[in-house]
C-alpha cells in the first residue's frame, strides 16, 4: 500500500535553525485537541473520523441512486456554492477525460455546475443549453435560502418540470439538505424527492465526503468506494497517536506555520497536471476560510503550471519575497504518448524524440522548482503515485487534517466563517429584503453621501 509523500528538504536552507521542531509539539497537540474535541468550533470536527465512518452500504445507496439519475439523465447540474460544489468539482475534473463532454458521449452524464454565482448571462446560457437536454438537478444546500443556488434551483426546477413533467421531474431532482430544517428540506419532503442529509457536525468546506460530493462523483462515474478508502488509510495514518516524524498532516501544518513564521505570508499551490486546477481551488476555499482571521492567516493562492509559467511565473520567480510553493506532483501519468520525430526539425525539437511527454512536464516541474529555491522561494513537494481516486482520496483528507491543525497553531477557528455574512447584510439590505429596513436606510445613507 503507498501514500503521498511530503518532501520539505527545500524548505530547511530558508528557515532558522529548529524553527520546525518548536512546533511539532503544539502541532501535535492541535491533532489531540481535534480528537478530544477541545479545540475552537468543536461543533464542526465530524469530518475527522467521517471516512471510517462511512459504510458498504451507504455507499451503495449513494451509488443507487447515482443510477437512477445516469439512467434517466444526459445532463445533471449541481445546484451548490463553495463546498457544496467546489470538493465535487475538484475530483470529478480529476478523475475524469478533459475532453469527454465536448463529444457528449458515452455512458457518463455531462455534470454542470450552476448556483455559485448571480451571473444573468451564466444563468441564461445554461438554461438555454438545458433546452435540448434530459437533465437532472442535485440541489445542495443546508438552508435552501442561499441567494447564488436558492435563485438557480428556482429557475431549474420550473425548467425541469416544464420540460420533463412533474412526475419525471420528482424522480430527477435530488435534495442535500438539512436532516429537519429550512426550505430546502420543505421543498425535497413537499415535492417527495430523494434526499440526502447534510450532517449538522459537518461545513462545507469538509464535507467532500459526505452526499454533498460523494453524489454528484458517483453521478459523473467515478469509484466513490476507492475515493473513501483512500480518505480511510489516510485517517489512519494521521491520528492523533501518529509520531510527528511519520504524520505528514503535522508536518505539513508545522512546517507551512514556521515559514509564515518567518514572513512568508503567501502560499502557491501549485500543479503541472490541467486536470488539479478545481482542486486548487478546493484547497483555496478550504485554508482561506479556516485560516483567514483576526488580521492573521497566510493567503492561499494557485497556479497551473507549466501553464502559468509564462504570465505568473515572472512574479513568482522575481517578486517580493513573501511566498512559498507546494508543488502537488504526481509521479505516473495514465496515459502514454511519445514525442515524433519531424524531417525537417524547424522547432528544433528532434532531440526529444522517443521521449514520453511526461518525461518532458517532469524535467519542466524540476527545472522550475530548482530555479524558485534558487530565486528565493521555499518549496514543499506533495507526491502522489497517480492521479486515480484512491490517492485523491488520500490528498483530501491530508489536506483537511493539515489544516485543522494549521488554523490552531495561529490559534484562530478553523471551523467557522464569520467574514462571509458581512457582504450579504449589503446585498441583502441594498436589495431592500424584508427585515432590513435599517440597514437599507444606512446603507443609502452612505451611498448619498
Amino acid at each position: 500500500m503507498e501514500f503521498i509523500k511530503l518532501d520539505m528538504s527545500a524548505t530547511v536552507p530558508f528557515l532558522s535553525a529548529g524553527a520546525v521542531e518548536k512546533l511539532e509539539e503544539k502541532a501535535l497537540a492541535a491533532r489531540m485537541a481535534l480528537e478530544d474535541g477541545t479545540c475552537k468550533g468543536n461543533d464542526f470536527i465530524g469530518w475527522l473520523h467521517l471516512p471510517t465512518s462511512i459504510s458498504a452500504e451507504f455507499i451503495a445507496e449513494i451509488n443507487e441512486t447515482a443510477k437512477v439519475l445516469r439512467e434517466n439523465c444526459d445532463t445533471i447540474v449541481v445546484a451548490g456554492i463553495g463546498g457544496s460544489y467546489l470538493g465535487a468539482r475538484a475530483v470529478i475534473e480529476a478523475l475524469g477525460n478533459s475532453f469527454a463532454w465536448l463529444a457528449n458521449k458515452g455512458e457518463n452524464p455531462n455534470i454542470l455546475f450552476a448556483g455559485n454565482n448571480i451571473s444573468e448571462d451564466y444563468l441564461a446560457e445554461m438554461t438555454t443549453y438545458l433546452k435540448g437536454q434530459k437533465f437532472g438537478v442535485i440541489n445542495i444546500s443546508k438552508s435552501g435560502t442561499t441567494t447564488e443556488t436558492a435563485l438557480a434551483f428556482r429557475l431549474l426546477k420550473k425548467q425541469c418540470e416544464e420540460q420533463r413533467g412533474k412526475d419525471m421531474a420528482r424522480k430527477v431532482i435530488v435534495a442535500i439538505t438539512d436532516a429537519k430544517r429550512g426550505a430546502a428540506r420543505t421543498t425535497a419532503d413537499k415535492e417527495g424527492y430523494k434526499s440526502f442529509v447534510i450532517p449538522d457536525n459537518v461545513g462545507g468546506r469538509f464535507s467532500v465526503l459526505t452526499p454533498v460530493g460523494l453524489l454528484p462523483i458517483a453521478c459523473a462515474g467515478f469509484d466513490i468506494a476507492e475515493l473513501v478508502r483512500g480518505a480511510q488509510d489516510m485517517e489512519k495514518v494521521t491520528a492523533h497517536d501518529v509520531p510527528f516524524a511519520e504524520n505528514i498532516a503535522a508536518q505539513y501544518a508545522a512546517v507551512r506555520n514556521a515559514l509564515y513564521q518567518s514572513g512568508k505570508k503567501i502560499e502557491i499551490l501549485a500543479n503541472y497536471q490541467p486536470k488539479l486546477h478545481s482542486m486548487n481551488e478546493w484547497w483555496k476555499q478550504l485554508y482561506g476560510e479556516s485560516e483567514g482571521k483576526g488580521g492573521k492567516g497566510i493567503f492561499p493562492a494557485a497556479v497551473d503550471l507549466t501553464t502559468d509559467l509564462h504570465s505568473m511565473g515572472q512574479w513568482i520567480q522575481d517578486g517580493e519575497r513573501t511566498i512559498f510553493e507546494t508543488v502537488i506532483s504526481v509521479e505516473n501519468a495514465e496515459h502514454e504518448l511519445l514525442f515524433p520525430h519531424d524531417e525537417e526539425n524547424l522547432d528544433g525539437l528532434n532531440f526529444l524524440e522517443g521521449k514520453r511527454v511526461d518525461e518532458v512536464n517532469k524535467m519542466a516541474e524540476l527545472g522550475t522548482r530548482l530555479a524558485h529555491i534558487d530565486g528565493g522561494v521555499p518549496n514543499i513537494r506533495i507526491i502522489m503515485p497517480r492521479l486515480n481516486a484512491y490517492y485523491v482520496g488520500q490528498l483530501i483528507y491530508f489536506f483537511e487534517v493539515g489544516c485543522g491543525i494549521s488554523g490552531q497553531l495561529i490559534d484562530v477557528n478553523p471551523f467557522d466563517q464569520p467574514g462571509v455574512e458581512d457582504y450579504k447584510r449589503n446585498m441583502f439590505a441594498l436589495l431592500e429584503k424584508p427585515g432590513y429596513e435599517e440597514e437599507t436606510k444606512a446603507i443609502k445613507a452612505r451611498l448619498n453621501g
